[in-house]
């Protein structure tokens, strides 16, 4: 009776040792899944496509991208908020799902406050105003202009809220005549403006930079007040004057809530390792148009504690309450 007891307890030993998750200093152990936000072309979608293959390098492990475009972010959110909190399943997602979201829809599928945990910010994102080159336009006021004159048959795109604010702002205080469409990634954005289709967008300027020198596209104003060597000779929103709320929009990696703290702190590790390496920010961030914005999983969670703080009076200032 004591041997089977014995037994018993050894298998049930096995059993649970078997079952445990593995140890941050073992992880990773198998592929990596990161879910984006963005479609297949996307700003987001470039960026962790070159980051996944230098952590490969590090870590040992593949990494695996899946795109999950549309609702605002939402499906992607919903996704990696519902994975198991293990480290293997993490996502890269900007500031929008995160800020303005719980202020914009009823029902979410996760919880922007605590369904997710920071691992790391990214980037922030220069962002442009820019039109199809065949509408000739070359500032704020003449795409106003125009738009009067073509009543009911301009639209524009943009991810980031408070840009939709300054796009309203706009058409109210100097009566243009434009209408939003919904943004779904950064690569359908960018075939929209080309096509014709959807003329003006404001963007990171990471999507459009061949297209502007290629001189297809004009970009009008920099949408977050940061300068960039790339399009020196362009206006910032308060070289215009404008002074509504902050428009700045950043990348992060985040994991499930519940995900051990010493793999979010490895994951942070190996990722500042490879965004904070000089070559790496000159090749995949300045020349895009990116900021490398690295910090703690901390500095990061506070970061969007505070932008929390005006994200409700901008949807207010916006009138696009819950849907």
């Amino acid at each position: 009776m004591r041997r089977l007891a014995a037994c018993l307890f050894l298998l049930s030993t096995i059993v649970v040792s078997a079952a445990a998750p593995a140890r941050a200093e073992d992880y990773p152990t198998r592929t990596i899944k990161v879910l984006t936000t963005s479609s297949a072309g996307g700003l987001s979608d470039i960026f962790m496509r070159v980051l996944a293959d230098k952590l490969r390098q590090r870590m040992g492990q593949n990494i695996i991208i899946e795109n999950r475009p549309g609702g605002a972010g939402n499906i992607a959110m919903g996704a990696c908020a519902a994975a198991k909190p293990d480290g293997y399943t993490i996502c890269i997602v900007d500031a929008d799902p995160l800020i303005y979201n719980q202020y914009l829809y009823k029902n979410l599928t996760y919880n922007p406050e605590t369904g997710l945990t920071p691992i790391v910010n990214l980037f922030n994102i220069i962002q442009a105003l820019i039109v199809n080159s065949d509408l000739k336009v070359k500032n704020v006021d003449e795409l106003v202009a125009l738009s009067k004159a073509k009543k009911g048959t301009l639209s524009y795109l943009t991810a980031s809220l408070p840009l939709v604010v300054y796009m309203e702002h706009l058409k109210k205080e100097k009566g243009a005549d434009w209408v939003r469409v919904p943004f779904r990634g950064g690569g359908e954005a960018t075939n929209a403006v080309l096509s014709g289709s959807t003329p003006i967008a404001l963007i990171g300027i990471g999507n459009v930079m061949p297209h502007i020198k290629a001189g297809k596209m004009t970009a009008l104003v920099l949408g977050n007040n940061i300068r960039t060597p790339q399009l020196p000779n362009v206006p910032t929103l308060a070289d215009t004057g404008y002074k509504g709320p902050p428009s700045r929009s950043w990348y992060g990696l985040f994991a499930p809530a519940g995900t051990p703290k010493a793999i979010v702190d490895k994951i942070n590790k190996e990722v500042r390792a490879v965004v904070g390496e000089k070559d790496f920010q000159e090749k995949y961030l300045f020349s895009r148009g990116l900021v490398p914005a690295l910090d703690t999983p901390e500095e990061f969670a506070a970061e969007i504690k505070s932008g929390r703080a005006t994200a409700q009076q901008v949807v207010k200032d916006a009138g696009m309450g819950q849907q």
